[in-house]
């Protein structure tokens, strides 16, 4: 499925970051390091950033451009936790080893927010996230996460907005309830990868782009990636590919479905009209099955997605598509001009948990499942730690098995469409 590409797709992202993209070099030639990493997107950057700040020789590959792929195209949202939720993390590890998962997602939370200051970029990064619900009957998921956040996982700082008081945080009549969480945050994606990536070059790190990894082997202790125009010779061999992994490792590939995934993004709105759709100027997302997801930008765009497709495509017309869906939620935005529209692929698993894990010298992180805004910097730390000797919390993420998916390669995904759309069904009745 990969289509390697010299450009960003044409998303409001890339528009915004026009004096922050250049071109980096295309391996030539047989190179040596300590650790490569496959796979330029957040999984890669923060573990190559994390390796590099710790003194290790630190190359990475990347098919098309830095953050090419969901790394650079997603909804901008650092929403803490995992798609999965913590029900299938704590009957898969026990209570403490899930709370220190949990822990460890509270702690990404933070990092996020210092990391811009601290390596002098700016990503747009914008305080809090409201979870709300549309079904009357949902409501009482909200309650039970809070009550279940400050309860089990220690996270006290939640607040149930009732349907009286959402017009102070978002102006839709179609939500009854919310959830706010301050830890949660919005933020421009690629901005993010750029400045991480930046950041690594500053402390000796090497990325190359336009440099698809076509094959790896091992060789001594350690491995050889080879790419069209030459190799690299390492010690440790990190593969953050996500959706993009192909036939590069074909077992780690069997337990992920690339799925489509689509956004748009307005033309710039009256700042008055901007503030009045998000006047905390929170993100927002519902907890239907196939949910909506929306923020508003620096320059007073709305930014609004959630439409996906479980065969992979895309529709013909994305901002045709997504448009019913926005002007649902706010129908005072009925024929607004959308300037941008966009989609890419997300990485699924079987369980929509995490797939985070080593086999000898060989890493790997992928499956956030479309939730990895701030699960990747949690497993970054994981993977970086045990390569740098401490794989007490990569253990934690070893204890999560996610198998392939049933049909194989040719069938997996009308297998899930299918599964999926009796879920389809029941949001919309």
């Amino acid at each position: 499925m990969f289509q390697q590409s010299q450009r960003h797709v044409d998303s409001y992202y890339a528009h915004s970051c026009a004096d922050l993209l250049r071109d980096r070099p295309t391996l030539q030639g047989d190179h040596d390091t300590d650790i490569v990493i496959v796979g330029a997107g957040f999984s890669g950057l923060h573990t190559a950033l994390r390796l590099a700040l710790a003194g290790k020789r630190v190359t990475l590959l990347e098919a098309s451009r830095v953050a090419w792929a969901a790394s650079g195209r997603n909804g901008g949202q650092a929403i803490l936790g995992w798609s999965c939720d913590m029900p299938p993390l704590e009957a898969a590890l026990g209570h403490e080893r899930a709370r220190r998962l949990w822990d460890g997602m509270r702690w990404a939370a933070r990092e996020l927010r210092e990391l811009p200051g601290r390596h002098g970029f700016d990503c747009d990064y914008r305080p809090g996230h409201l979870w709300t619900s549309v079904m009357p009957r949902r409501v009482s998921l909200l309650t039970e996460w809070q009550h279940e956040a400050s309860h089990k996982w220690g996270h006290d700082g939640l607040q149930f907005i009732p349907r009286e008081d959402l017009p102070r945080w978002v102006a839709s009549e179609r939500y009854q309830a919310g959830l706010y969480d301050a830890e949660g945050a919005h933020l421009n994606p690629l901005k993010l990868a750029l400045g991480l990536a930046a950041a690594i070059e500053r402390v000796g790190g090497r990325i190359y782009e336009q440099s698809k990894a076509l094959s790896y082997l091992e060789e001594g202790s350690g491995f050889r990636v080879n790419t069209a125009r030459g190799s690299v010779k390492a010690d440790v061999l990190v593969l953050a590919c996500n959706a993009y992994l192909d036939e590069l490792d074909p077992p780690l590939a069997s337990c992920i479905l690339p799925v489509g995934t689509y956004q748009v993004a307005t033309a710039p709105l009256a700042p008055e009209q901007a503030t009045a759709l998000l006047p905390s100027n929170v993100c927002v997302t519902d907890n239907q099955f196939v949910l909506d997801y929306f923020r508003r930008t620096p320059d007073n765009r709305l930014l609004f997605g959630g439409g996906c497709t479980y065969l992979g495509g895309m529709p013909k017309d994305i901002a045709a598509a997504t448009r019913p869906f926005l002007e649902r939620v706010f129908p005072q935005l009925k024929g607004v001009e959308l300037a941008f529209a966009w989609g890419g692929h997300i990485d699924l698993t079987i369980k929509r948990t995490p797939d985070v894990g080593r086999e000898g010298q060989r890493y790997w992180l992928q499956g956030y499942s479309g939730h990895g805004v701030l699960p990747t910097l949690a497993a970054a730390r994981a993977v970086s730690g045990a390569i740098l000797g401490n794989p007490d919390e990569l253990a934690l993420y070893q204890g999560l098995r996610n198998g392939s998916f049933p049909g194989g390669k040719y069938l997996a995904a009308p297998l899930e469409a299918i599964g999926k759309a009796w879920y389809r069904l029941r949001d919309s009745i």
